[in-house]
């Protein structure tokens, strides 16, 4: 299997990882059949996102796909934030083998439900 050496360096070299303790959202995402689990943790202010952070149990491609989605998504407006897609994830990465699109799949959803869980503790 062939990584860019984009996705190699968020593997090796993760940015955003770790846990956001008394975290605005939180989000949680897996895969059964392929073991991947990803935990994505946000800190809001006015509307957007001052901090995220990561854990990911699972291979290169889903560490890669949280790394990099954090990137894209630290400093957003929540609206903008929830509408990176699982494309848009990939492509940054500088692609990915098509067995491991799911990988960008979690992460995209990861982050969807952060959001999710902020927004309906805010309206509440």
């Amino acid at each position: 299997m062939q990584y860019s050496k984009i996705v190699m360096d968020h593997f090796k070299n993760p940015h955003n990882q770790g846990v956001i303790k008394n975290a605005d959202g939180v989000g949680e995402t897996g895969n059964p059949m392929c073991g991947d689990m990803m935990k994505v943790y946000i800190k809001v202010k006015d509307d957007k996102i001052i901090d995220i952070k990561f854990e990911t149990l699972g291979c290169a491609a889903a560490i890669a796909c949280s790394s990099i989605l954090t990137d894209m998504a630290k400093g957003q407006p929540l609206e903008k934030a929830k509408n990176i897609s699982k494309a848009d994830i990939v492509k940054k990465l500088g692609n990915l083998p098509t067995s491991k699109i799911h990988c960008s799949v979690l992460a995209h959803e990861a982050l969807a439900e952060a959001i999710y869980n902020y927004q309906s503790k805010v309206i509440n």
